[in-house]
């Protein structure tokens, strides 16, 4: 993929993780048990999380307009979806309750990161990152 292509995919990628990161707390409606953590829709936990990934999720969105100028921006998006995926899989997979998140955000953050890394992976945003 060249890097044109792949700079229209980044700014596409952006937006519709972006969108997707403001739908969190809809989401956890609808399929609980892939998107709610512990005690449910009410919980502290759950406004807390829905109110960092919209705050995400709106400087993702902005950043699609010229996601060079976000590479830090972008590069904390892949890792900190990578750690926190990582984290999930292993609380899923210890705790029996909580197997629906392996099927749910677990794996939707995980495509975050391979999506975003790929595509900023040769741009002129990881270049700089790189170079820094």
């Amino acid at each position: 993929m060249n890097s044109d292509t792949k700079s229209k995919f980044l700014k596409l990628a952006l937006t519709a993780f972006g969108a997707v990161f403001l739908l969190i707390y809809p989401l956890g409606l609808f399929w609980p048990s892939g998107w709610v953590w512990h005690s449910g829709q009410g919980s502290y936990y759950l406004q807390m999380i829905c109110a960092v990934y919209a705050v995400l999720g709106v400087f993702l969105i902005m950043a699609a307009r010229n996601p060079a100028e976000h590479k830090s921006l972008i590069s904390f998006t892949v890792w900190s979806s990578v750690a926190h995926a990582g984290v999930m899989a292993v609380q899923a997979v210890t705790d029996g309750q909580e197997m629906g998140h392996m099927l749910g955000d677990v794996p939707a953050l995980f495509l975050v990161a391979i999506v975003l890394g790929y595509l900023n992976s040769g741009s002129p945003a990881a270049t700089a990152t790189a170079a820094a």
